[in-house]
């Protein structure tokens, strides 16, 4: 590639912020070894200053949770005028609401588990118990709840047992004041990332084997705890079903330049979308590497050619 100054944004302040370090440092050595000029800046008070004083050619965008995923960095960079890898702050808010992301995938035709969102205020003004037995009667058990916002599984588990709510709830309000409740979905976890660096295409879908566990925070970035098999061991059919879904649901979203889809494909064969990540994880133990390295990329490279296509843009607006 041209030498380009490159930004890497990583840190910050959610709950995701050790994970946001660990990728942006790997995707700034990435970069580097592309042959771009990067320096890493976190998110804080003096990062508007140093950008107005010092502007790159591009910013790579590797923050995970709150302000990196939910629209308002990606906000501030567009107020700017300044380039950047991944999607634009009003699609990013979109995606980073669970339901609101869900509710428009459903409304498209594609498949994605039954589900429920209810704030906190709820369970208070109308009983908690009541809401909970409303809640198992309609979506039966195992429940799988998460925060209807954030990532990297923070607050998510499985509930099998009706007792365990109350305590489950709890956990998962501390990440969120709403609660995004499913039906759990048994088969394959499969992740598939889609990428556009002139080519829309979806990289190899990604087979997450927890060997009988879920797929949590501690197995998401704790090596050696889930075995990843690229691609993805199932029918061609299937496989291609996966990328055809992640495609669409990139494009239904409004996403841009790089996405990842975490779906469930079920005992039936079909396509159950979880959710879809504007800010795919470069850790060592990250899905995206391993779709990238099972395609024949380098993770620099492709975010080489993601950059060219942030400046490109800016020429033409």
């Amino acid at each position: 590639m041209i030498e380009r100054s490159v930004v890497v944004l990583a840190g910050g302040l959610s709950h995701e912020r050790d994970v946001s370090l660990r990728s942006g440092r790997r995707l700034a050595t990435a970069l580097r070894d592309a042959g771009a000029e990067v320096r890493e800046l976190d998110v804080d008070g003096s990062l508007v200053a140093q950008l107005r004083s010092d502007p790159p050619d591009a910013v790579a965008i590797a923050l995970h949770g709150g302000e990196g995923e939910n629209g308002s960095v990606q906000a501030v960079l567009e107020l700017l005028g300044i380039p950047f890898v991944g999607t634009p702050a009003r699609a990013c808010r979109r995606a980073w609401d669970k339901p609101t992301a869900k509710a428009e995938l459903a409304g498209a035709g594609l498949d994605t588990p039954d589900w429920v969102a209810l704030p906190h205020t709820t369970f208070r003004a109308l009983g908690a118990q009541a809401v909970l037995d409303a809640m198992v009667d309609r979506l039966g058990l195992p429940l799988m709840l998460k925060p209807d916002q954030g990532g990297s599984a923070l607050g998510a588990q499985v509930v099998g047992e009706r007792a365990d709510l109350p305590a489950a709830m709890v956990s998962c309000l501390a990440y969120s004041d709403t609660v995004l409740a499913e039906r759990f979905v048994r088969g394959t976890e499969v992740a598939v990332t889609v990428v556009d660096d002139g080519v829309l295409r979806a990289l190899p879908p990604v087979e997450i084997d927890t060997r009988g566990g879920v797929y949590d925070y501690t197995a998401r970035y704790t090596p050696g705890t889930v075995s990843f098999h690229c691609p993805a061991r199932l029918d061609e059919s299937v496989l291609a079903r996966l990328e055809e879904t992640a495609v669409a649901a990139h494009q239904l979203l409004g996403l841009r330049d790089v996405s990842r889809m975490d779906a469930v494909v079920d005992p039936d064969g079909r396509v159950q979308v979880l959710e879809v990540n504007v800010s795919p994880g470069l850790t060592e133990t990250s899905l995206l590497p391993v779709a990238a390295h099972a395609a024949g990329m380098e993770v620099g490279e492709l975010y080489a050619a993601l950059v060219e296509r942030a400046i490109t843009r800016r020429c033409f607006t």
